[in-house]
């Protein structure tokens, strides 16, 4: 049997956190109506593919975008906590538009320059938000060998995480990933390639 895991990537649906400009992990903040919209258009474009299993982060709004494609999929949402967000400590839930510039100002260079070292006030590093969203995803492809699924995640955290699973580097900075539109990453049993970073809608 094949090795390889196709993942097919989204970042969740437009969310009431984004409309709101409220800056953190915000766990319980739930998709707009348009987000509810996003999402049952991405199960719609990935009806073709044989999905054998979905995963999301325990944030409702990723939740919400994971159900449509659990449903059409006939599989239950595996929700993740490794799955989430980057965490910003003390500043989660601000709607300060300085927190909102200090996350890029730190979000930067963990791209561009592959400096994992910052972090915004007391959260995570970009080096502990790598750590376990590399080891949830080696996780996740050992358990799906030959199989394709799906993944919800987060912006910042697919991001970074996948700007150094597949060895993107800077070259997705300033395009920063749409809501709710797929994109296939692929594990061979022994590295990770992201064939085509998607550009906005």
């Amino acid at each position: 049997m094949s090795e390889r895991v196709r993942v097919w990537c989204l970042r969740h649906g437009e969310s009431q956190n984004v409309t709101d400009n409220i800056a953190g992990a915000v766990p319980n903040a739930s998709l707009t109506e348009r987000g509810h919209e996003q999402a049952a258009l991405a199960a719609r474009t990935l009806v073709g593919e044989r999905i054998g299993a979905v995963y999301s982060s325990t944030a409702v709004r990723t939740r919400q975008t994971a159900q449509p494609l659990a449903t059409a999929a006939g599989v239950e949402i595996q929700a993740l906590p490794e799955l989430v967000e980057v965490g910003i400590g003390k500043h989660e839930g601000s709607s300060n538009p300085a927190v909102r510039r200090q996350t890029a100002d730190v979000l930067r260079p963990w791209v561009v320059d592959n400096d994992l070292t910052q972090q915004v006030a007391d959260g995570e590093t970009g080096l502990a938000v790598t750590a376990r969203m590399s080891k949830v995803s080696q996780v996740i492809a050992e358990q799906h060998r030959g199989e394709t699924i799906a993944v919800v995640g987060h912006v910042a955290s697919l991001t970074v995480a996948l700007g150094q699973l597949c060895t993107l580097g800077a070259a997705v900075w300033g395009t920063p990933l749409p809501h709710a539109q797929p994109f296939l990453i692929e594990w061979d049993g022994s590295t990770w390639c992201c064939p085509s970073w998607p550009e906005a809608n």
